[in-house]
Formats: C-alpha cells, structure tokens, sequence
C-alpha cells in the first residue's frame, strides 16, 4: 500500500515538474536563460523522483537506470547556475561552467567499466547490489557534500547580492534576495529530510524510511508549484544586478595613495559635498522615483558614481537603500501630519512618496519612526 502511494505521488510530482517546465521554456521573458536553467533544474529533479515509479521498468535496463540516478549530480550546480543567472543581469553560459559536470562526467567514467561496458549478468549483478554496497553508500555520501557545498556557495552568494543591491538600489518590491534566500531554506530543510531518509534505509528501518518518502514526495509537489509559479506570475519580484559591481568595502583597498574618507572627515570639499547631497535630494527630490538607482543619482549631480557610492556607504555610514528611504520616510511623515491631506490612504501616500511595495513601506516607517503609518498619522488627529 506504501509502495503505491509513493508512486502515485511521485508520478503527480513527475507530471507536475513536466508541465512547469514546459511553461517555463515557452513564456515570454527578459531573463530566457535563467527560465532555462531553471526549467532544467526541475527536470532533473523529475528524472530523480520518477525512480519512485520506474524503476520496475528501468531494472531491466540497468545501464539506463545508472545514468538516470547518475543525472543527479548536475542538480546542485544548475541550481548554483540559476541563482547566478538570477542575480546578475550580465550572467552568461560561458565553457568554465562545464567544470560544474565534473562530478556527473566521473561517475559515469567510473560506471563505464563496471556497468555499461559489462557483460549482461554483470550490469544486472552490479545494479542489484549498488543500492546496498560500498559504492552506492559513497556515491550517496559524496551527493550530499555536493549538495553542501553548493548551498553554502549560492548563501555566499546572495549575501554578496543583497549587499550591492542596497549600496545601489532602493526598489524593494523586485529584490531578488529574500525569494531566493526563502527557497534555498526551503530546499535546505527538504534535502536534510532526504538525507536523513538516506539514512533510515542503510539502518535498516523501512517502514520509517517509506514514510519519509512519501512526506518528501509531498513536499516535492508543493515545493515546486510554489517555486515555477511564483517565477512565471511574479516577473517583477526579479531584479538583477551587474556582476561587476563590488561591495564598497571591497573596492576600498584599491585606492591606493588616497586617503581614507573618514580621516578627511575634517576636509571642507567632503563637507561640501555632503551638504550639495543633502540639497539635492531635498530640492529636486530624486528619491521619488521607485526605481532610483545610485547610478541614475550621480548621473543627475554630475558626480563619479564611485565617488557618490562611498560619500553615501562610507562617509555616511548608511546604504544607498536606506539613505534614499530615509528622505521617503521623512516625505511621507510631512503628508501624514498635514490635515489638506487627510483624505489620501496609505496607498496613495506610499505611492506619492517613490514606495511601490506596501510591505516594504511599511517596514521602513516604522524602522524610522517606531510607528506603523497610520498609528503617527492618527497621533495627529
């Protein structure tokens, strides 16, 4: 009775991870390899799952079914690929990437002798007893520490991003981090449940091990709805950055012979500066463009963007995502206390003020004030 509703529920995952592929490749979008990587990100998790299902057909043809488990060791890095493809705008397929199929190119080396180019008895004796021998157990040990190192790399990487998207960036409602780092936790707790499964089967418990298949096999459903749906009806949630641009803190170390800005902080041009930033920003009131960029700021004051990124991030202490919403807040603080206009929403003044995003609004007020907006706007009723 297990045994078939694993299968049912690993053919409906099948199905289901076929189907969203199929959209993904097909829909219309400014970010094609990305809806690739990830579409073959999906597939090979179908080919995995359908091992629920297939294999008293593939057991007959043990080559076959030696490459299909062996296919999952290109998972983890197209995941790796599509996380790159998503936060940055310039990201391209380039040869170095084929480095990634190493793993999968030295398994199958290794079952070339040993299965594809046995004799028949041989493949099927090999089969029988991969599962439960020495070489399954490494090949399945050695997929896990894939899985680790891939994960810490793509955490590591949507660090990097989340740092340069606020020293560059203030639209919030297209911020690809806390997607992205909600669902690489998300597949963190799935592949621990797995490898915690893997586990309850070289101990011998089956019928633990069978119940963990099917609560994994749930989840896979659900996980994957949720993943291709929120990429196909939610384009705008993305926003990547260019791969060139570094954290300031990085790119300190290379002024070599300048001085560091905050032993200039007596120097009368860096106040001058600072004083022209704050006048302009309250003056001409960039900030209540939504997508307002650091780049498009020293564009309009005629200043190196390098320039105004470390008079911001460094001289400033505060990131361009914060220093922008600061001038939003304080705007939206002015509309809220005046009674002319009373009759404008949250909506409408989030709006007004360069926000897109209620939440992300909501969230910076009360950073700001300590107060949700309406709770300061009914302390001046």
């Amino acid at each position: 009775m297990e045994q078939n509703l694993i299968a049912i529920i690993s053919i409906v995952a099948v199905f289901v991870s076929l189907l969203l592929s199929f959209f993904l490749l097909t829909v219309a979008t400014n970010n094609k390899l990305g809806n690739v990587l990830l579409a073959a990100f999906i597939i090979l998790n179908a080919i995995d799952l359908s091992g629920w299902f297939i294999y008293p057909v593939t057991r007959h043809y043990p080559d076959l079914e030696m490459f299909r488990r062996s296919t999952s060791a290109l998972i983890n890095p197209l995941f790796f690929l599509y996380a790159l493809a998503r936060c940055y705008t310039d990201f391209r397929l380039k040869p170095k990437h084929l480095l990634h199929a190493l793993p999968f190119l030295i398994e199958n080396l290794y079952l070339l002798p040993v299965c594809y180019l046995a004799e028949p008895a041989g493949k099927v004796s090999f089969l029988i007893t991969y599962g439960g021998g020495y070489t399954g157990a490494i090949f399945m040990v050695f997929g896990h520490l894939q899985f680790a190192f891939y994960i810490i790399a793509v955490f590591l990487l949507l660090r990097k991003y989340r740092k340069v998207y606020l020293e560059n960036y203030t639209d919030t409602a297209t911020i690809t981090y806390k997607w992205l780092f909600q669902l690489t936790v998300v597949i963190t707790v799935v592949h621990t449940i797995v490898m915690f499964k893997d586990l309850l089967l070289f101990m011998g418990s089956s019928d633990i091990f069978n119940g963990a298949q099917i609560f994994v096999g749930i989840n896979a459903v659900f996980i994957l709805c949720w993943f291709v749906m929120k990429a196909l009806y939610y384009p705008d949630l993305f926003r990547g950055i260019d791969s060139r641009l570094a954290p300031i803190e990085d790119s300190l170390p290379a002024l070599a012979g300048e001085v560091p800005m905050k032993q200039q902080e007596g120097n009368e041009e860096q106040h001058k500066k600072i004083r022209q930033l704050k006048e302009y920003m309250s003056s001409a009131e960039p900030y209540l463009e939504p997508s307002l960029t650091v780049q498009d700021l020293a564009i309009q004051m005629e200043m190196p963007v390098r320039e105004l990124s470390i008079l911001i991030n460094q001289h400033l202490n505060q990131h361009f995502f914060d220093f922008v919403n600061e001038y939003r807040i304080q705007k939206a603080m002015m509309i809220l206390k005046d009674p002319a206009k009373s009759g404008l929403n949250i909506q409408e003044v989030f709006y007004q003020v360069g926000f897109n995003s209620k939440s992300s609004f909501h969230t910076a007020f009360k950073k700001y004030t300590d107060l949700t907006p309406t709770q300061f706007r009914n302390s001046f009723v």
